[in-house]
This record gives structure tokens, C-alpha cells and sequence, in this order.
């Protein structure tokens, strides 16, 4: 099932299998990845409850191990529709049988998307009904077109960020896992931008953790700015697949990551898991401008109450430009 929303300045899609968005257009342009199982075969899918891979396939808690595909499985499962409007649509997803055969927690998770003019609010709740600690994490990985991509062309444009010094990041290091401890420097040209080539990503994402950055531009190869997105969460990942000359990019803000290799702790002792009482919720607000039109700053706020006060919550802010 797929919800069509519109106004004068925006459309956008989305579909009920993994509350995902599947479609932003403005201006008679395409800006997310439609899909081309040759390159990537999804749009924007939610992670949820891993980010990335768990240590060989498989995860412990309380003792007992469980298999786990990357990014969870959120993103490969029918949501049931809560809500829909002229502006705004909203799908949940509730533990089963099923889940709790690969994740032994009960939970809901709500994703929802409204329209206000050029932008687009992205919406999760994760609830805590169970009895004990629930242990999750959750992320974006939205891809977008480069713009004016050219196969025959190695230069597919530029990154910007809002910070341009001390800047590190770490790699995917094996079996799908990372190594924290071997940190880069993110070396920026003479106008601080990292240019972006075919083999940018030939190591996989770069990943940068403890809050580096608020804000990822992408620039078109003549350095022209084309998209961006604003974020609060502790981690981004850039990617592209590696070795295939893609013609999008993905920008992807986390509350989580990928286990470090050779990981074999309990779950609650990962690296980067969010940790939610019993009976309480997190709430996570994106916002997603989209067309002809500047970044319009949206208040962000530390802490936010959902229900009951919140172990775990956050106001998230995914906010961009197109031209």
C-alpha cells in the first residue's frame, strides 16, 4: 500500500511495508532513490531495533543468543496504518510472536510523515509495554540522487558540514562490523568541502561518531548546494555501494551503529544501544525541507515527554534544502 501525500510545494510517497518513504518530488524532480535493486533496492528505510550488523549474524541477552539481520527487521514488515489526512500519515508496528522469536522485548513503533509547506516532518515513537529494560536503536538511511550524475564522470559532487576541523571518522572493518578503535581524519579541500568520487566509498560508509556533526550538505560538482540535513543524533553514516559508480548517496543520521568486530557482550552492553525503562516511550521529530526555498531553523528541544517522563527521549531534527 502506498499513501500519496501533496500540497502546491511538495509530494511525497509513502508505503505501508516499512513505513517507508519511498518518494520526494519538487519542482518536477526526483530527489530519493527509487529503488533500483541493481544498486540498492530501497528508498529510506527505518532501522530498527539494530543499526547495522550484529557480530556474526547473531546477539546475547540475558544469556541466551539470537539471530539478527543487519538493521533489524522494521524495514521488512507490514505496518498497520494509524492515521491518514490531506497532510500527514501514520503507521505502527507492534511486537508479535514473530519478533519475539529474533527480539525478546515488546514494544510499538510509530513513524508518521506531515507535509507543512516545502518541508516534511518525520515522526517516530518507539513505547516500551513490556516488563523490563527495552534495548533498541533506530536510524535514517535515506538515499538521494546525485545531481546531474554522469557514469562516465569520477567527480559526483561534494560534501559540506558545519564543522571543518579535527573531523574523524571510522570504518566498516569486517563481516559487516566496525573498528572504533582506527580513527581517519576527515581531510576537507581549500574551501572545506570533501569531495565526493567513484572511490570515496571503496571501504564502505564512513562513519562519524560522539556528536561531530549537526549538519551535511551535498553540493552538486560545481559546487552549487543541492541538498541538506540537520540532525542531533550522536552518529552519521555516508555511504554509497562500494564499487558500483551508484547514482545516489545515502546520509544517514543514528541513534546506533554496527557491533565493533568480534563483539561478544551481553546487549546491553553494546556500543550505542538506547536503553527505555518499562512503561515509557521516546518520541524522535525530523524535519525534512524539501524544494526551492532556504533551511527554515525548527526549535529543537533536549527533552520531551511521551506519556509518562521518559528514561529515554529525544527531539530529533532531519532538516534540509533542495535546489
Amino acid at each position: 500500500m502506498m499513501k500519496i501525500l501533496s500540497n502546491s510545494e511538495l509530494t511525497i510517497g509513502v508505503k505501508s511495508f516499512g513505513a517507508e518513504l519511498a518518494s520526494i518530488r519538487a519542482n518536477g524532480t526526483e530527489y530519493l532513490w527509487q529503488a533500483d535493486p541493481a544498486y540498492w533496492k530501497r528508498h529510506s528505510p527505518v532501522l530498527f531495533p539494530f543499526v547495522g550488523s550484529v557480530w556474526e549474524g547473531a546477539y546475547r541477552h540475558q544469556g541466551v543468543s539470537y539471530q539478527m539481520g543487519q538493521h533489524g527487521f522494521a524495514r521488512d514488515m507490514e505496518f498497520e496504518l494509524l492515521h491518514e489526512s490531506a497532510a500527514e500519515v501514520r503507521f505502527r508496528l507492534a511486537s508479535n510472536e514473530e519478533t519475539r522469536k529474533k527480539y525478546p522485548f515488546d514494544f510499538e513503533l510509530e513513524i508518521g510523515y506531515r507535509l507543512r509547506g516545502r518541508k516534511i516532518d518525520v515522526m517516530w515513537k518507539v513505547r516500551n509495554t513490556g516488563h523490563e529494560t527495552l534495548l533498541f536503536q533506530i536510524g535514517a538511511h535515506p538515499a538521494f540522487y546525485y545531481p546531474g550524475f554522469k557514469a562516465e564522470e569520477a567527480m559526483k559532487g561534494y560534501f559540506g558540514f558545519d564543522r571543518k576541523e579535527d573531523l574523524e571518522y571510522i570504518l566498516v572493518a569486517e563481516k559487516g562490523c566496525a573498528d572504533p578503535d582506527t580513527r581517519y581524519p576527515l581531510t576537507l579541500n581549500e574551501e572545506g568541502l570533501l569531495p565526493i568520487d567513484v572511490h570515496t566509498f571503496d571501504r564502505d560508509a564512513l562513519i562519524l561518531e560522539n556528536s561531530q556533526l549537526k549538519e551535511v550538505v551535498l553540493y552538486t560538482p560545481d559546487r552549487r548546494p543541492w541538498l541538506s540535513m540537520q540532525f542531533e543524533a550522536p552518529v552519521v553514516g555516508l555511504w554509497s555501494p562500494p564499487s558500483k559508480n551508484a547514482p545516489f548517496v545515502c546520509i544517514e543520521p543514528w541513534y546506533g551503529r554496527c557491533d565493533r568486530a568480534h563483539f561478544s557482550g551481553e546487549l546491553k552492553d553494546k556500543e550505542w544501544m538506547q536503553h527505555l525503562a518499562a512503561g515509557m516511550g521516546f518520541r524522535g521529530n525530523l524535519l525534512m525541507p524539501a524544494g526551492n526555498g532556504p533551511l527554515i531553523p525548527f526549535p529543537v528541544a533536549s527533552h520531551s515527554r511521551y506519556d509518562k517522563p521518559s528514561a529515554c527521549s529525544f527531539l530529533r531534527r532531519w532538516s534540509g534544502w533542495c535546489r
